[in-house]
């Protein structure tokens, strides 16, 4: 595979159910890749091809990102699924930090929805240029224009429409394609036949409106259009697109299409824009950090004759052993080729290359700089960047949230205990957001995760999978503790008996982080000066404040946000080991803990509810009484959308509360915000449980 210019990786992510997965088939409808179209919801046995797991196909969801390649006239497409779900949060992450453009999938009727911001941060984050396309016109309610609006103030997207649809709801159409300002109709049983028209003569002035709007905004990236729309001379769409696919690689446009993919309008001209306006692997700056030169920041070259360099960025257990799906930054690769793991030092010989298509798999021999692959036989991580041996880059890793439930889990019976292990194993190699710890003051295993449909769906993984029946305890909410207020501490530690003894002073002071800008959980400052603790000694020391810290004095639950400095202590020339220093300062938190007035810190999430007007009093109601916090409310065709905090404890069986208030109408998304004190009153009582359950335990 020699042009690059040719190829696009892309991902197609949005809310849930905006339609991505029916988008995604259409598009290997038309690329030529199947030859039947089967529907997301239908009770067709195949499922869609993208879903491939049977689990997506009964909750008509998509849990795992899904990759794929297709031709679209002479373009390489590779493309990604995400999933919308908030709770498979860390997929959308993993597929963006390896794809060089997206497409943003917006309803035309619910319009740009919390997970869509969710989505859109992400992108953010990682520099990817987008397209938004605005489906399922042919809705009742549609209103394009009006979701086009919402990209601009709800997300701050500079979008520009591209095309404008022809009718709507009922009488969707076709689109107008405003760079060459003609009617677009898709012919066929299946929308296959795009046929092109003069436009409508009730439409023209609409369109011409349009055009004007798109020609002025795309006026300020570019001198002689901007001269041109000034003159009011006319532009071509020769002149127009390759200023539209500057803008839109650099983040400064957003072009908008419309259409509808479940009844097969407008998804080619999508395809179209996707080779016109987002970049090819050259055109993105991908960066590594050079591990031989103190991290210093490397750009890489889309170059096959460079060295090699890939990031492992999904796995999955196939059939035939862990599958490693690689995008390959720099270099090639061939099958044979002995590549390093840079996180663990390893060689590992590459035995078997695959591009992967949904769930079949199409053997190569070879692969370039820019291309997404698959392959057998490589032991890693999710995150592990590979290079041929010569350098010694790293990709830096990607964000992952940290958990905020929990659920013991355990199989039903004493056999399963090795296909539950197994399982277990696998799915934390797979997602770095689940969790597994082994809780020891009740022996019980423990998983945790982004929330209760992302540790369902493992827990159901568990049993088709790997044939094994769990018993689940009742979900837990991850809590965590944290100091409000500077604590000195100068504790000794002495044990002297007859031969050696054990000797360590240390002191100093901890205090809460502050400082938004810092992201660390614990920072340790050593200001040790004229020796008075040994240098062997200081790194012990932090260990046992660490370690003290893991558990704190309140409820038992991590401890966050805190900087510990150590500032004087002493040293015995005998008696003083690193143990005696891990000891001395394990026992000096817990000496000050108390007097660092600490405080219970609970997960608040953001919960977004969708719910006909009628409804709205009751749904408020709902909220109040789980300690919601209103942010804000938003009608709009008959529906009200509420906005509000809520501590993520409260919110346990609020699916089934929800639905009896609002006759099964109203639907919420919720996704992890930020960590917050617990009321007073609450925190008395979970610190009266939590040592009354110590007390039975010492019993």
């Amino acid at each position: 595979m020699a042009d690059l210019s040719k190829v696009r990786n892309i991902g197609i992510s949005a809310h849930i159910d905006s339609g991505k997965t029916t988008l995604s088939e259409r598009i290997l409808f038309y690329t030529g890749k199947i030859h039947k179209i089967v529907e997301v919801r239908s009770k067709d046995q195949s499922g869609p091809t993208m879903d491939s797991m049977d689990l997506e196909r009964e909750k008509g969801i998509t849990i795992q990102s899904a990759a794929t390649y297709c031709q679209w006239k002479d373009y390489q497409i590779n493309l990604i699924d995400t999933p919308g779900h908030v709770d498979f949060t860390v997929e959308v992450e993993r597929s963006l930090r390896v794809l060089d453009g997206a497409v943003l999938v917006l309803c035309s009727v619910a319009g740009v929805q919390s997970q869509s911001i969710t989505v859109d941060r992400q992108m953010r984050r990682y520099n990817v240029p987008r397209l938004a396309f605005i489906n399922k016109a042919d809705r009742s309610g549609a209103n394009p224009y009006r979701v086009t609006e919402q990209l601009r103030e709800k997300l701050h997207h500079n979008a520009v429409m591209v095309n404008i649809p022809i009718g709507l709801e009922d009488n969707f159409k076709g689109v107008i394609d405003l760079l060459k300002m003609k009617a677009l109709y898709y012919d066929g049983d299946n929308g296959e036949f795009v046929r092109e028209e003069e436009i409508p003569a009730d439409m023209l002035a609409q369109a011409q409106e349009y055009r004007h709007k798109m020609v002025e905004h795309v006026a300020d990236f570019d001198d002689a259009i901007a001269e041109k729309f000034l003159m009011e001379e006319e532009v071509t769409a020769e002149e127009l697109i390759p200023v539209i696919r500057k803008a839109t690689i650099e983040m400064k446009i957003t072009p908008v299409l419309v259409g509808t993919a479940k009844q097969n309008k407008g998804v080619q001209t999508l395809l179209d824009a996707v080779t016109l306006f987002l970049p090819n692997p050259t055109e993105v700056t991908n960066e590594a950090l050079d591990r031989d030169k103190n991290e210093e920041k490397i750009v890489l070259e889309s170059n096959p004759a460079k060295p090699f360099v890939g990031l492992a960025f999904k796995l999955e257990d196939g059939r035939f052993g862990q599958l490693t799906y690689m995008r390959i930054y720099q270099g090639s690769l061939k099958k044979g080729d002995t590549i390093f793991n840079i996180a663990n030092g390893k060689k590992v010989k590459v035995p078997r290359l695959v591009r992967m298509h949904a769930s079949e798999m199409h053997d190569i021999d070879s692969t370039t700089a820019g291309d997404i692959v698959a392959m057998f036989g490589v032991d890693c991580a999710s995150g592990d960047t590979f290079t041929d041996g010569t350098v010694n880059y790293a990709m830096t890793s990607m964000f992952v949230p940290e958990p905020v439930i929990e659920l013991a889990v355990a199989p039903k019976e004493k056999a399963g205990q090795v296909n539950f292990s197994k399982a277990l194993n696998r799915f934390t190699k797979e997602d770095p957001t689940l969790r597994v710890y082994r809780d020891e003051e009740s022996g019980e295993t423990v998983i945790k995760g982004m929330g209760e449909l992302h540790l369902e769906i493992y827990i159901e993984r568990i049993k088709r999978e790997f044939n094994c029946e769990v018993t689940v305890g009742r979900p837990k909410v991850a809590f965590r503790e944290t100091i409000t207020k500077r604590a000195n501490f100068n504790y000794t530690h002495k044990k002297q008996t007859g031969g050696s003894g054990q000797f360590a002073r240390v002191a100093g002071y901890m205090e809460p982080i502050t400082e938004p800008e810092i992201h660390d959980n614990y920072q340790f400052v050593d200001e040790i000066v004229g020796g008075v603790i040994s240098r062997e000694f200081i790194a012990p020391s932090d260990k046992g404040f660490q370690e003290q810290l893991k558990d704190g004095q309140l409820i038992g639950q991590p401890v966050q946000r805190v900087r510990v400095v150590l500032n004087d202590g002493a040293t015995h020339a005998v008696d003083s080991s690193e143990m005696a220093f891990k000891l001395a300062a394990m026992a000096a938190i817990r000496e000050c803990y108390a007097s660092a007035a600490p405080v219970v810190l609970e997960p608040i999430m953001k919960l977004e509810v969708s719910t006909p007007e009628e409804f709205q009093g009751v749904v408020i109601g709902q909220m109040n009484q789980r300690r919601g916090v209103i942010m804000g409310t938003d009608s709009e065709a008959g529906y009200v959308t509420v906005t509000c905090e809520v501590p993520l404890q409260e919110m346990f069986g609020y699916s089934t509360d929800l639905r009896s208030a609002t006759q099964g109408k109203g639907e919420f998304t919720m996704e992890f915000l930020k960590y917050a004190t617990v009321p007073r009153n609450v925190q008395d009582e979970m610190v009266k449980e939590y040592q009354k359950k110590r007390a039975e335990g010492n019993k």
